[in-house]
């Protein structure tokens, strides 16, 4: 038994009846000095807070600017490059090749569309009907087709439409015909 009173705390109590939290709480003497102290403490966090809290967002912007500098100083670079390689005669007829299909006389190209691993080979993407291997013209004859296109247009009983020709203000207007010009019709 006298271990267990050993370990059992008791609470302190002085003279006048105070726990000892209490006793130094009461203990504590203000003074005007540090009164006048703890007002200017006060009076400094509470101007400087909005200032560093805008100090630190500047900073920030600041950062993410230099980021933004860097990377449109990067893509310059790359731009440099772009327009030294556009220098190069070599560059230029590689590029012709590649995106207009330019050749040389004498040179054949062949443009292969669609995806090459869906089809099956000797047959035409999407319809599956074969290619031939062997070259083929055309025997359509253009001047002959463009000829008869005028002579109909020309010599047709059909009426004209009326023509419209378009205002400067945007609004169409009929064209004057050959009655209001004065013409023959």
């Amino acid at each position: 038994m006298p271990r267990e009173t050993a370990n059992r705390r008791v609470p302190v109590t002085l003279p006048t009846g105070e726990t000892p939290t209490g006793h130094w709480l009461r203990s504590i003497r203000f003074s005007g000095f540090s009164v006048l102290m703890l007002v200017i403490l006060v009076m400094f966090v509470v101007i400087l807070a909005p200032s560093l809290r805008t100090l630190i967002q500047q900073q920030q912007q600041i950062a993410a600017l230099q980021d933004d500098v860097r990377q449109q100083e990067q893509s310059v670079d790359e731009l440099k490059g772009d327009v030294a390689r556009w220098s190069d005669p070599a560059y230029i007829e590689a590029q012709a090749r590649d995106r207009l299909l330019y050749v040389y006389p004498g040179e054949y190209s062949y443009l292969v569309m669609g995806d090459d691993a869906a089809q099956t080979p000797g047959t035409a993407p999407g319809t599956g009907t074969t290619i031939s291997d062997s070259l083929q013209t055309p025997q359509v004859d253009w001047v002959a087709a463009m000829t008869a296109s005028v002579l109909d247009a020309g010599l047709s009983d059909e009426p004209a439409t009326e023509l419209v020709a378009p205002d400067i203000s945007g609004s169409q207007v009929p064209a004057p015909t050959s009655e209001q010009t004065g013409g023959t019709p």
